[in-house]
Formats: C-alpha cells, sequence, structure tokens
C-alpha cells in the first residue's frame, strides 16, 4: 500500500465529517474505546491538554504547542480539519508525522477499521495518539472535533481542560441554543482537572459552573483576565482573546510545577507560525492590493473578521467568499460588508453549497457580484479587477481558503 493509497482508502471509504456532515456523525464513543483497547490505550501514555470550543480552539492549541515548544518540551499537536494535507492534523514539534507511519498505521489495523466500520475521524484520533505515545511526547495538544461530551478525543484524561467559547455552530448535533451546546462542551471537563474558559455568556457560565462543581474541577476564567501584553505572529483581531486563554492555561500548568520560563512564554506567542506551521488565521498573502484569507466560518468567528476587515484602509474591497452547505446563511449574510465586489464560489468538496444558488441569497441581503464555478476562476477574477490600493478578502469556508493556500 502507498501513502497515496492509505490516504484515498481513508477519505473516501470511510464516512468523514468535512465531506459528508451529519450522515458521518457518530454520537457514541463505544468505537473509539474499541479502538484504544484494540491499540493498547496509547491515550494513557502522553500527557495532554484538551482543548474544546465553539472558534479559536485551534489557534489556542498552536499557542501552546509553540509555548511549550520553546519551554523544552517534545509536543505532540492533533488538530482538524486540515487544510492541504492531510498529516497537518497530526504534528510533534512542528513535523508532520511521517507518509511511512500513515501507511503503516492504515496497513497494521486495515481488518479492525472495516469489522467495526470505524469513521475517518475515531481512526485519525488513533492514528495521532499511537504517534505520541509511541514517538514519547512529554505533552501533546490535543484539540476536540466536534462538540465535546461524545467527540472521539474525549478519552483523555488531561492536564488542563480547555473551552475556548461557545457559539451557534453545528447546531443539528449539539442543540440549537447557548446552554445546549455549552453542555456538550462541558463534557471534556474530568473529575479533578482543571478547566480554563475563554469567552463566556451568562447562559455558558451557569452551565461551566454547575458541570464543575459537579466534577469537583477547578475553573478558570481567562476572560477575567488582564489583555495579554505578549505579542504573537499570528495577526487576526480574534487572536486577543485566544492569547489570553492560552496564558490562563500556562499559568495552570506552572501552578501544576511545569517548567516554562517568561521567555518561552514570549517566544513562542511571537512564533507560532514558525513552530507549528499554522496556516489560513488572517493570513497577509499579498501587500498590494492587501490579500488576505481566513477560515472563520461562522457568525461568531465572521463578525469579529469583518470588523477587522472594515478598518482596513482600502480603495475597494474585493470578496472571494464560499461555503458548505450546513451553514446558516440568514445568521452569516447580514454580517458581511455592502460595499464590496463579492466572487461568489463553490469550495471543491462534496459539502460544497452551490455558487448561484449563494449569489442569489446574498443578493437578498444587498451582496452583488458574479459567481465562479472554481475558487481559482473567482480569485483569479478578483485579482484581475483590483487596484494596487484595494483589498481582497477570501474565505467562508476552510475549503475554500484551503484551495487558494
Amino acid at each position: 500500500m502507498t501513502y497515496q493509497e492509505a490516504i484515498d482508502w481513508l477519505f473516501v471509504q470511510l464516512p468523514m465529517y468535512q465531506r459528508q456532515g451529519k450522515t458521518a456523525y457518530k454520537a457514541d464513543l463505544s468505537n473509539t474505546i474499541k479502538l484504544a483497547n484494540h491499540l493498547n490505550n496509547p491515550e494513557r501514555k502522553f500527557k495532554s491538554i484538551h482543548v474544546g470550543g465553539t472558534n479559536g480552539k485551534g489557534s489556542t492549541s498552536h499557542m501552546l504547542a509553540s509555548i511549550l515548544q520553546e519551554a523544552g518540551f517534545k509536543v505532540g499537536l492533533y488538530t482538524s480539519p486540515h487544510l492541504k494535507d492531510f498529516r497537518e492534523r497530526i504534528k510533534i514539534n512542528g513535523q508532520m508525522i511521517g507518509e511511512e507511519s500513515v501507511v503503516d498505521f492504515v496497513k497494521k489495523n486495515h481488518s479492525f477499521f472495516k469489522e467495526n466500520q470505524l469513521s475517518f475521524f475515531e481512526m485519525t484520533v488513533g492514528m495521532a495518539f499511537e504517534h505520541f505515545a509511541r514517538e514519547k511526547v512529554d505533552i501533546a495538544i490535543v484539540e476536540v472535533g466536534l462538540g465535546g461530551r461524545l467527540d472521539s478525543t474525549n478519552i483523555l484524561t488531561p492536564e488542563v481542560s480547555v473551552i475556548t467559547n461557545i457559539g451557534l455552530d453545528h447546531t443539528q448535533f449539539l442543540g440549537d441554543t447557548l446552554e445546549l451546546i455549552a453542555a456538550e462542551k462541558a463534557g471534556i471537563i474530568k473529575s479533578g482537572i482543571p478547566c480554563v474558559l475563554g469567552a463566556t455568556s451568562k447562559e455558558t457560565k451557569k452551565v461551566f459552573n454547575e458541570v464543575a462543581q459537579k466534577q469537583r474541577a477547578a475553573i478558570y476564567f481567562a476572560e477575567l483576565e488582564q489583555a495579554c501584553s505578549y505579542k504573537t505572529d499570528l495577526l487576526g483581531n480574534y487572536q486577543k482573546e485566544n492569547t489570553k486563554t492560552a496564558l490562563k492555561v500556562v499559568e495552570v500548568l506552572k501552578n501544576n510545577a511545569w517548567d516554562i520560563s517568561e521567555l518561552a512564554v514570549e517566544k513562542g506567542f511571537l512564533s507560532v507560525v514558525k513552530n507549528t506551521g499554522l496556516q489560513g488565521r488572517w493570513q497577509i498573502l499579498n501587500t498590494s492590493p492587501f490579500t488576505v484569507c481566513d477560515t472563520a466560518h461562522n457568525y461568531e468567528g465572521l463578525r469579529v473578521v469583518v470588523d477587522q476587515i472594515n478598518k482596513q484602509p482600502k480603495t475597494n474591497l474585493h470578496i472571494v467568499f464560499g461555503v458548505v452547505k450546513d451553514k446558516n446563511l440568514e445568521r452569516i449574510l447580514p454580517l458581511l460588508p455592502k460595499n464590496a465586489n463579492y466572487y461568489f464560489t463553490k469550495p471543491d468538496n462534496p459539502r460544497g453549497f452551490s455558487e448561484k444558488e449563494l449569489k442569489e441569497i446574498a443578493f437578498k441581503y444587498d451582496l452583488k457580484g458574479g459567481s465562479y464555478a472554481s475558487v481559482k476562476e473567482s480569485f483569479e477574477m478578483a485579482k484581475k479587477a483590483a487596484i494596487s490600493t484595494d483589498m481582497i478578502y477570501v474565505g467562508g469556508s476552510t475549503f475554500v481558503v484551503a484551495e487558494i493556500l
């Protein structure tokens, strides 16, 4: 089996939420537990930090990985989805898992996967945990895939649990109120394990306090801290919230005897991209015209990004925009700037939403422009139309960003 064959088998033959949506979601941990037992429970062989939330969990995870690397630790990092290469999901000190390791894992466990009809995400979590255990990482930062309580990553007993914030996303799985979603996300709070919360609301704070009390877990609210004085190489305005959350997690680790110096924190924040390879967060692609992409794809994420777009000096604004089918367009389209030229597009993904339909719906919100069958074509049209003092923004979906990077 070649690497490409292994990847094709993982992607095409088995359910994958990013490609199929709800039909791939398994609200049950029994398969993950079965897989963990089959792999001799690798999740028990390394220390971890478990990071959930609606927005910011990827950035926060990468910040923590960078800081701990600068502190001299061997750091595993598990995130999803990937942008260009499947192996982006599983890294140690910024290095992606090797192609041979992927092939070996799939070959060795192929029969077990088929027999138990494991999902793409379950297998990927198993691969990550086995890789971290085999390579003897000091600590792994593990990002929740979807929700928390029933997510495949939730077999860990971490050093710290982290929940960045709560928004109305993935409501078809997690519930349609902030309280219901908070209850699902709070499922990663473990007995006696400290939990750091990023941004909360009146509705979510009540849920978190109740769960933490029940689990006898110390709870810390990063939003109550002063603004973080450390600078970071991640440029989005929304990173201010994530830096506060990451800094609070570091403080909790230090209180639990983890040796992390001030210098490691400072250098870690400044070197997130260099240390971890993170892409797609207010990533500047060109300065003339000013061109930026961002993976924000829901109300909470786009609200902050649009605010930053509005503050950016420019003559004209060009927006390349595409979404997947389960997005709540009635909620996100009113956020978008009306004084922009739109290039509506469809990401190359089975869940991609029709660019023609998107254009029609967007028109009702006074968002005007053309529709293009591919992200590449829409981006080329935006570049052709823009003058040097204009701004081009590319976003709406992780998949749109992935195609232009």
